[in-house]
């Protein structure tokens, strides 16, 4: 809009009418801006929360509070928001596939795994096609709660499986190997399982009826 259309508004639709007309398109304009602030503020400060209360839970609730009292402010505030994040990425990491894609290879060196897993280094008729698991949404969504509840699950196995262990955090590290590992364990077997199932599977022919 030129000056000259603008001085033509002013005076003819009156000077409050121009004045409520220019806020309104400004805030029309501005209000996407201040949406996405405030859902980028927001996810911001949950991750902030969470990252404290993690810090409490897994080093222990007086320990944790001393820990960040003593910090320095800044490096909180860049320090724990990034710990949702570095759960979420270590929950992406895939380690089952890879030690079974190297059971599946080498299962014949090591007769022993054989013995724990049965038909890993069994031959198959053919090698069926496995699914990427993140093109899946309900795959995602298992990604981002099980990576947000793993504290709370390290922090539960430590304390049933290492109670002797006297350091919050040491008992939870181990109860959150553990626990990574027991899960592993099983997620193989069942993978493999699926795996023979899918490869040992025959399409069979239609069997034509004798007409009457």
């Amino acid at each position: 809009m030129s000056c000259v259309e603008t001085l033509l508004s002013f005076f003819i639709i009156g000077p409050v009418v121009y004045v409520l007309d220019l806020a309104d398109r400004l805030i029309s304009k501005a209000c996407p801006f201040a949406a996405a602030g405030i859902m980028v503020g927001s996810i911001y400060w949950t991750a902030v929360t969470y990252g404290a209360v993690t810090v409490m839970q897994v080093v222990g609730h007086k320990e944790g509070l001393d820990v960040m009292e003593r910090a320095d402010p800044l490096f909180l505030l860049i320090g724990l928001p990034t710990i949702p994040v570095m759960l979420i990425l270590g929950k992406m990491i895939r380690w089952e596939d890879y030690v079974l894609r190297l059971w599946r290879k080498y299962s014949n060196k090591l007769q022993i795994l054989n013995s724990i897993f049965p038909g890993i280094g069994c031959p198959v008729p053919r090698i069926p096609a496995e699914a990427n698991p993140l093109a899946d949404h309900v795959s995602a969504t298992r990604i981002l709660c099980g990576a947000l509840v793993f504290p709370t699950i390290a922090t539960i196995v430590g304390k049933l499986m290492f109670s002797s262990v006297n350091s919050n955090l040491q008992r939870t590290v181990l109860g959150g190997i553990a626990f990574v590992a027991i899960k592993g364990a099983f997620k193989v077997y069942f993978k493999q399982q699926q795996y023979l199932r899918q490869a040992h599977r025959k399409i069979l022919n239609y069997p034509e009826q004798e007409e009457a």
